[in-house]
């Protein structure tokens, strides 16, 4: 099945990059693609599962939910990435994955993966790399909430997304979109949504950045980056983008 250009983000600008042919394969594994409203579970905790999903378009979120009803919120998923390849092995997930907004996603049953693991091993373990990718990422949103203040965090999360938009020609460096509400804010970063309201016009008023209208606008992405203490080799980009999402000119060719 022939798919959109955005699931050819797969790896881009990663140290683990898809052969031409690798995404031959990978195409070929699609059963079908569907679409889901914002809001929608794609993926309930604990239902058994025989098909993983590749998103195309939109961002989706992984959330768990507490005892008390509460939702966290605890990854946030892009165009092209595997979202829920874990379910592979597993066959379950401990948490749920929804559509943050408007998605489209490839259908990928488990047995076409069996067989890429039995056939071609190479393509397995680029795979696997992005659930390792995905583990960085979630020790670097544990991190964050206990390590930094509620102004690093905000400006570790914007960093960390344009990074991530960055490797897949989402972002410029200089603005991005970014469908997440002040709640969504506050679940990523442990803050209230008065909280995180106060540490936007934080962020605006010190020239960093303004977040308005699901758009982020970077005024100072390097002063961003030292707020945030933001450094993203836990992305394992390749050099010229890790030197863009840090805020540093790109390298003139020599």
């Amino acid at each position: 099945m022939a798919l959109p250009m955005t699931t050819h983000n797969v790896l881009r600008h990663r140290t683990e990059k898809l052969a031409p042919g690798e995404r031959d394969i990978l195409e070929a594994a699609v059963s079908g693609l569907k679409v889901f409203p914002a809001g929608h579970i794609v993926v309930h905790q604990g239902k058994p599962m025989s098909v993983s999903v590749l998103l195309v378009k939109g961002f989706m979120t992984r959330h768990v939910d507490a005892q008390d009803g509460r939702r966290h919120l605890v990854g946030l998923h892009l165009p092209g990435d595997f979202v829920d390849l874990h379910a592979y092995t597993l066959k379950k997930l401990d948490h749920d994955v929804g559509a943050l907004n408007k998605v489209e996603v490839a259908i990928v049953p488990h047995v076409t993966l069996e067989r890429i693991h039995e056939d071609h091993p190479s393509l397995m373990r680029r795979l696997w790399f992005l659930t390792l990718l995905d583990a960085a990422m979630h020790r670097q949103w544990i991190c964050r909430l206990s390590s930094l203040t509620a102004l690093e965090r905000v400006a570790h999360f914007l960093c960390e997304m344009n990074a991530r938009l960055l490797a897949i020609g989402a972002s410029d460096g200089r603005s991005f979109a970014l469908p997440m509400t002040q709640v969504d804010f506050g679940e990523v970063c442990g803050l209230t949504n008065v909280h995180v309201n106060r540490v936007l016009r934080q962020l605006r008023e010190m020239g960093l950045c303004t977040v308005r209208s699901f758009n982020v606008a970077l005024h100072d992405l390097q002063g961003l980056a030292t707020i945030g203490k933001f450094h993203p080799g836990y992305l394992y980009l390749d050099h010229p983008t890790m030197r863009r999402a840090s805020g540093h000119p790109e390298e003139s060719p020599s």
